[in-house]
């Protein structure tokens, strides 16, 4: 099988498996980058080749301009992703990933006729479930809810300097996920899999189970102990759940 040129601004490949049957796209959290799913790219079997997706204004992208809005987000994911839809993909995304993951497995699905894989979605709620949510617009705000989540190094939120390098693409991020308007439409045909932690205060388990809503493929849920960021605990079993159906679509 051919490789088709990779989008270097977009795609991370860390574990290249060219003769996969299917892809596994994964979409990080609000502040986070495509190394955040590098430990899952290593433990996917050979049959999945993953995609990390890396949004601007972080790492290696460090220089250029955010993008703080959902809708820009997806379209710019979604004409990255096209020449790697030669396979089924599957899509992983974590908290705003999650929201971005929908909107992009939506876009292939009205756009291109494709139907994904398998839609994962994780410590999310369902797009069609609102909160009223402003941190992105206070400094101390945003700062408290890292720590509080426990998703970015101690040592990191302590050092000033450190601090100012991610700051504002998590800002930017947070305002994207926190200005989300679900505009309702025709539930996708994909299986649909939510997982949360039981903790999460970001998604209460009503909330994600509201998914179910948003496809009318197959609906799983999987609550795991844990907050926010439970799957740092529980990597093992998400691999788990994500590998049968990505290699059975293939």
């Amino acid at each position: 099988m051919n490789n088709p040129p990779v989008d270097d601004l977009w795609i991370r490949r860390f574990h290249p498996r060219p003769d996969a049957g299917a892809r596994l796209v994964c979409l990080p959290h609000a502040g986070g980058s495509a190394s955040f799913f590098l430990p899952v790219s290593q433990a996917m079997p050979p049959s999945v080749d993953v995609l990390c997706v890396q949004y601007p204004g972080r790492q290696d992208r460090r220089a250029e301009p955010f993008l703080d809005n959902i809708p820009d987000l997806a379209d710019r994911v979604f004409a990255a992703l096209l020449p790697w839809t030669d396979r089924p993909l599957a899509f992983f995304g974590h908290s705003m990933g999650a929201t971005l993951a929908f909107e992009v497995a939506r876009r292939l699905e009205r756009q291109k006729g494709l139907v994904a894989a398998g839609l994962f979605v994780s410590g999310r709620r369902a797009p069609s479930t609102h909160r009223h949510e402003t941190v992105h617009l206070r400094d101390d705000g945003l700062i408290e809810e890292m720590r509080s989540l426990n998703g970015t190094d101690a040592q990191l939120l302590g050092d000033e300097e450190i601090l100012r390098m991610i700051l504002p693409a998590t800002r930017a991020d947070y305002k994207a996920a926190e200005t989300y308007a679900y505009e309702p439409g025709e539930a996708l045909r994909c299986p649909l899999v939510a997982l949360t932690g039981d903790n999460d205060p970001k998604a209460t388990v009503d909330e994600v189970a509201a998914w179910a809503d948003h496809t009318e493929g197959p609906f799983d849920l999987r609550v795991f102990p844990g907050g926010h960021f439970y799957l740092a605990a529980h990597q093992a079993a998400i691999v788990r759940t994500m590998t049968d159906r990505p290699t059975a679509a293939a």
